[in-house]
């Protein structure tokens, strides 16, 4: 198994990226009630600030912000997708073999991370976050998807002009997938 060498300085920022195993599946959306909840109980274990998150079909993009004294991303992650993949019932075509190992192979086995190293790279993974709904073909304005903490951000920011809560799924203007 390999070993990763990471820097972790305790209280640090992080870029993170989480995929599904399928990164057809629509899990992570058709979840997402399941996903805040699991969120939570891993903050109160684990305690983190989430400065800003997207959640897609299958994949979440977020930044994180550790405690002071504390470095352990991944005990985080573990204790996120562990709890998730509990809650979510196993697929009947699912392999034996990851099942005999109680891995329901939903999720891929890493995460990709990043520490944020200065005000700069903050703004850019911001950015990554907030418009990653549409580099996915999902919507054609950011602010049209729901699961994105960019409304969050707009209202702190502009409460006089974005005094509308997020748009409930149902309402978005998702973009009609391409013909195959």
């Amino acid at each position: 198994m390999p070993h990763y060498i990471r820097s972790q300085p305790p209280g640090a920022t992080y870029f993170f990226t989480a995929r599904l195993a399928d990164r057809d599946s629509t899990l992570l959306t058709d979840r997402i009630e399941l996903l805040r909840q699991v969120t939570r109980l891993a903050r109160q274990r684990y305690p983190f600030e989430i400065d800003a998150v997207v959640i897609l079909p299958a994949a979440i993009h977020t930044l994180w912000t550790l405690p002071r004294g504390d470095a352990d991303c991944s005990i985080r992650w573990r204790f996120l997708k562990s709890a998730f993949s509990r809650a979510v019932p196993t697929a009947d075509d699912h392999p034996n073999v990851k099942r005999v190992r109680t891995d329901k192979g939903i999720w891929q086995r890493h995460f990709w991370e990043h520490r944020i190293r200065s005000p700069q790279d903050l703004a850019l993974h911001r950015t990554l976050i907030h418009t990653a709904p549409v580099q996915a073909g999902l919507v054609d304005d950011p602010l049209d998807w729901a699961w994105t903490s960019l409304h969050r951000d707009m209202a702190v920011a502009h409460p006089a002009t974005y005094p509308e809560p997020p748009k409930p799924f149902g309402a978005l203007k998702l973009k009609d997938p391409a013909p195959t």
